[in-house]
């Protein structure tokens, strides 16, 4: 029905920078992060792609996924650079200079 797992949703929150503590809602299936201006989540940084990652969620297996959308410089998941990884609360993601912490919010 488009509801996300029974009021449970994602959040990313920024860890640094000038945009320390603002939040995105993971409302919709798939979110995509990077600079273009048609992006989800647009990030000011020239060192991450036009279409960076995907955060997207499975209601058939892990839950929230992360995606590297091939970019050059790499999505990191708690310091290790991944194509595809399952988030879980508390992890740290790094696109560019930005970093991120994934929360889970039950409603």
């Amino acid at each position: 029905m488009g509801e996300i797992e029974d009021g449970v949703n994602g959040r990313l929150e920024i860890l640094n920078g000038g945009f320390e503590g603002m939040t995105y809602d993971l409302s919709a299936d798939e979110i995509v992060i990077g600079r273009n201006p048609t992006t989800d989540i647009t990030l000011l940084d020239e060192g991450i792609s036009r279409e960076h990652a995907l955060v997207l969620f499975d209601e058939d297996g892990p839950g929230y996924v992360i995606e590297d959308l091939q970019s050059t410089n790499g999505t990191k998941v708690n310091g290790k650079r991944i194509r595809s990884a399952s988030l879980a609360e508390g992890d740290e993601i790094q696109i560019g200079q930005t970093l991120f912490r994934f929360i889970l919010v039950k409603e």
